[in-house]
């Protein structure tokens, strides 16, 4: 009787016939055909064979994979052997690309996510040479985070397994800083951080040195320039004139990009400008030549009175920041219409809503700003740091498991506010800031990939149920668990003088914001942030000279049930990465499988806003329009945005300017470029 099985890395592990029935039965629903009791019965017999061949010996992972091959062929089941066989070569490709990266992979991810642990986050000895396993880095992750629980006289180790479990099950994972730099010398751990710059040099090269130091330690910034004297004003120390906010961006932006965040990735920025500022014009469009300003997104702070008068007309005025001087009017909607006509252009500018921002915000000061991709307002010196729920790892026969998700939400919660007690701060302003009000922002991913296991279209107005009744269950289990944390460690400092103090404690001041999620949704193997899937298929270069054809493997599993799948289909769906368009797809499929392009922009909006309705924060999420949208489109996008209560929007329009997606594309990410 076999006891026991050789792996590939040498391994001596315990022999399980149940993996080889349930490999066979993976088999025969690829073919679309329901097994049955066939697989149970077939794993006998290969075990059987097997026992007959290594009487004497231990066989290894492939000596039975060959003999259930040699099983599903003699027993007539030639289909299923085919996809068996199909599936061990990829198996094989996929082995042989990631002995290529040069990682050891425990965990049994994706090329793509290993490919990226290796390029951001895996720890690297002085040679530069990866010396960590992404179980490993987990591991790092949950011992360093956990060490706060004993602060509080809390269970060190129970935690430290908890944390290590979700994070390893891929269920929930933290902002890239995090697992990068948790446990390791530099341990800065937050994501986001926002900037004061005054109207002075000193300020401003001083924002311009935190900058830096922040970038250095793997963080995005985020500034408003919107106290810079304007382009022309009096500079009375010198008797000479100010060039102006756009000039001084420039030099944030050349520093930018000469600084790679934590020696790992290039920095990122987001610049904001009061929509009455005097040099508006110019910052709306200042990205539109190529080259400029290619580390920082850029977006107009506008004022409810703006929105108004843009839809309904009327001029704003323009105010010198230095001076509270009147300097000039101008259309609401000509301005409208030209952020709309830029943002059509390439992308930016995006607006945020700022009034409505700082009616949300629990506390009296003002918010300027944002974080790079604009989900985590905060207030000068303030970092944040985010995580995200995987939805897609929630679903069980095809509903979503709540319990899960509310012991995930408390989780998640708890070890984001032991992750503030164990950051190193780059500055003692932001540990200062940070520390009076404890800002976390637990978020989602997956959310397209969890709706496609729900049998429910993105662009259906379930999918809008569906968002607003998750967010606002991770709201309030999230919130709820805040409470119990201030209860037990105390609340933020600043608890007394906020919107939360009608609670009898709060640990935390904002507790939810969904992020882009751009690379941890590719380590966790799942579509980004709340976006709908890009694409269906990619070709993807591995291996040197070699590539790689990846289809969803939902649409894959589906198309086999089906019976519709082919090599052909594959082919087709790589070159077009949509199948609306695709004669012999069941209707039902391709209103399940709808990507980026095929959602209408307004339900891109609706899905925005039913976050935003329970999220503390803000929400990212861009808008895609396709390539012949016109500005009239942006502009229809913008006011939906403004009265379904977004705290501010982001438009796409596809091939209008380089970008980090594209249809057909050999290499591809999905989600903002700039947040992890």
């Amino acid at each position: 009787m076999i006891k026991s099985i050789r792996k590939r890395d040498g391994r001596i592990v315990q022999f399980n016939s149940e993996k080889i029935a349930a490999a066979i039965a993976k088999a025969f629903r690829a073919v679309g055909d329901d097994p049955g009791a066939i697989p149970a019965k077939l794993a006998c017999k290969a075990v059987d064979a097997a026992e007959q061949k290594f009487q004497k010996s231990v066989p290894g992972v492939e000596d039975i994979q060959d003999i259930v091959e040699r099983t599903l062929i003699e027993e007539g089941y030639a289909e299923a052997a085919k996809a068996y066989i199909l599936y061990r070569q990829r198996r094989a490709d996929v082995r042989e690309a990631k002995c290529y990266l040069g990682v050891a992979d425990d965990l049994k991810l994706s090329i793509n996510a290993v490919e990226v642990l290796k390029k951001r986050y895996l720890r690297r000895d002085e040679r530069g040479e990866v010396v960590e396993t992404p179980g490993e880095m987990f591991a790092r992750v949950a011992d360093h985070v956990s060490l706060a629980e004993g602060r509080y006289g809390c269970d060190v180790e129970g935690h430290r397994l908890k944390f290590l479990r979700m994070m390893r099950d891929l269920d929930f994972l933290p902002n890239s800083p995090t697992l990068m730099n948790a446990g390791l010398d530099l341990g800065q751990l937050s994501a986001c951080f926002v900037l004061p710059v005054e109207d002075s040099l000193t300020g401003i090269f001083d924002s311009l040195k935190h900058m830096a130091l922040i970038h250095q330690s793997g963080g995005g910034t985020g500034f408003s320039f919107s106290s810079l004297r304007p382009k022309g004003d009096v500079v009375r120390a010198t008797g000479g004139v100010a060039s102006g906010p756009v000039s001084f961006m420039r030099i944030f932006d050349t520093a930018t990009d000469v600084i790679k965040q934590g020696g790992r990735r290039r920095g990122a920025n987001m610049g904001v400008l009061r929509i009455d500022h005097p040099d508006i014009m110019e910052f709306i469009e200042a990205k539109e030549r190529p080259g400029i300003l290619e580390n920082f997104n850029i977006s107009v702070a506008a004022t409810d009175t703006f929105m108004d008068k843009a839809r309904s007309g009327g001029e704003i005025q323009l105010v010198n920041p230095r001076s509270g001087e009147v300097t000039g009017s101008i259309e609401a909607a000509e301005l409208m219409n030209l952020i709309a006509t830029s943002a059509w252009r390439g992308g930016d500018p995006g607006i945020i809503f700022i009034d409505r921002i700082n009616a949300a915000h629990p506390f009296p000061a003002q918010i300027e700003a944002t974080n790079p991709c604009g989900e985590q307002p905060l207030l000068p010196y303030e970092s944040c740091n985010l995580g995200s729920i995987n939805l897609s790892r929630l679903v069980e026969r095809g509903e979503l498991n709540w319990d899960r998700l509310r012991d995930l939400v408390s989780l998640a919660v708890r070890f984001l506010d032991d992750v503030i007690d164990m950051n190193r701060y780059p500055l003692r302003q932001i540990q200062i800031a940070t520390m009076q009000s404890r800002k976390i922002g637990l978020g989602v991913m997956g959310f397209a990939e969890m709706l496609i296991k729900m049998n429910v279209s993105y662009s259906s107005p379930d999918a809008v149920r569906l968002a607003e009744e998750i967010m606002s269950f991770i709201s309030a289990e999230g919130r709820a668990e805040s409470a119990r944390l201030g209860q037990a460690r105390g609340s933020f400092p600043l608890f007394e003088q906020s919107k939360l103090r009608r609670w009898d404690a709060m640990r935390n001041s904002t507790v939810t914001t969904i992020a882009p999620t751009g690379t941890i949704s590719i380590i966790a193997g799942t579509s980004s942030g709340i976006e709908p899937l890009f694409a269906l298929a990619f070709v993807r270069h591995v291996l040197e000279g070699a590539r790689l054809l990846e289809v969803s493997p939902l649409f894959e599993r589906a198309a086999h049930a089906r019976g519709f799948y082919s090599p052909e289909l594959r082919a087709e769906i790589a070159r077009k990465g949509s199948v609306q368009n695709i004669a012999h797809v069941p209707q039902d499929i391709k209103d399940t499988f709808v990507t980026a392009l095929d959602v209408p922009p307004q339900q891109h909006v609706r899905i925005q806003a039913a976050f935003q309705k329970y999220t503390d924060n803000a929400v990212s999420k861009t808008v895609n329009l396709p390539s012949d949208a016109t500005v009239s489109d942006v502009l229809n996008v913008y006011n939906l945005a403004y009265d379904l209560g977004c705290k501010g929007v982001t438009v796409f329009r596809y091939g209008s300017r380089s970008q980090v997606l594209y249809l057909g594309n050999l290499e591809t990410l999905p989600g903002c470029k700039f947040c992890g």
